[in-house]
């Protein structure tokens, strides 16, 4: 078995810098146990898909052996700087550089000191990878790139997995819808930002847990552009394809609001 457990978690950092607020507690309590559970599942590696790793050109995944370095976050850096020490997998990077090659995606390593990691792809890292002891490979979110190629690259990331003899972790870190308070809150109070965005988020949720892949799948553009989801939920596409374009339901570990945008820990049942 080459995927041994998938995840769709936030890539806020607010809910790991400030774990103590009640309405991010219950988030930050979910990614312990999602992390938990990921570490059971033995992998050998964590393939990594993060909305805000941004690219314009190519389909990017780092190479580099370690990644270490301080990241301010651009909205949210009065709670604080973001530590991180990763390791690649390099071997898998490179062979996902020649496999988006394979079907005409065209791609490039990254290979470079203290090139700037993501928010997103830094708070997975230390709440799923806590001891870093599990190497990643990181995929780039192509802003051009449709939900259909992305799912394409989820599944290039699982199949040169299995052709290396891999057991790999499947993450896609993203949000969900994407409306967020433009002022300031009291952050005890926070709430996703208006009902018709709660109502699509439960909706895409209940379709998930229930294991309804093709309604899921049919109903991510409509979704996407209601709720202004993150990316056009891409994440969502980067673990499908990962695990071939089907699952047998979810278990959604916490939903709740990240200063009014929709978040969500969901462990999927493969």
């Amino acid at each position: 078995m080459t995927v041994v457990s998938a995840f769709l978690v936030p890539g806020s950092p607010l809910p790991y810098q400030r774990p103590d607020n009640p309405p991010w507690s219950r988030l930050a309590a979910a990614y312990r146990a999602v992390g938990r559970a990921l570490v059971s599942s033995r992998p050998d590696t964590i393939v990594l898909y993060s909305t805000q790793w941004g690219a314009v050109l190519d389909a990017l995944w780092q190479t580099r052996a370690r990644l270490t370095g301080t990241h301010v976050d651009a909205n949210w850096y009065e709670y604080g700087d973001l530590e991180y020490d990763i390791r690649i997998d390099q071997m898998l990077a490179e062979a996902c550089v020649d496999g988006s090659r394979d079907i005409n995606i065209s791609t490039k390593p990254v290979d470079y000191d203290q090139f700037p990691i993501d928010t997103g792809t830094i708070v997975a890292n230390a709440l799923m990878n806590p001891r870093g002891s599990i190497p990643l490979v990181i995929a780039a979110n192509n802003l051009y790139h449709s939900w259909e190629e992305t799912y394409q690259l989820g599944e290039v990331a699982a199949r040169e997995a299995d052709k290396l003899g891999r057991r790999v972790a499947v993450l896609g870190v993203g949000s969900l819808s994407g409306t967020i308070f433009r002022d300031d809150i009291d952050i005890r109070e926070d709430g996703i930002a208006s009902t018709k965005d709660d109502e699509w988020n439960k909706r895409m949720l209940k379709l998930i847990e229930s294991g309804d892949v093709t309604q899921a799948r049919d109903l991510t553009p409509e979704y996407a552009q209601e709720a202004r989801v993150d990316m056009g939920f891409k994440h969502f596409g980067w673990i499908l394809g990962a695990l071939g374009g089907r699952f047998h339901g979810a278990r959604i570990h916490a939903y709740g609001a990240v200063y009014g945008s929709g978040a969500a820990v969901v462990e999927f049942k493969i």
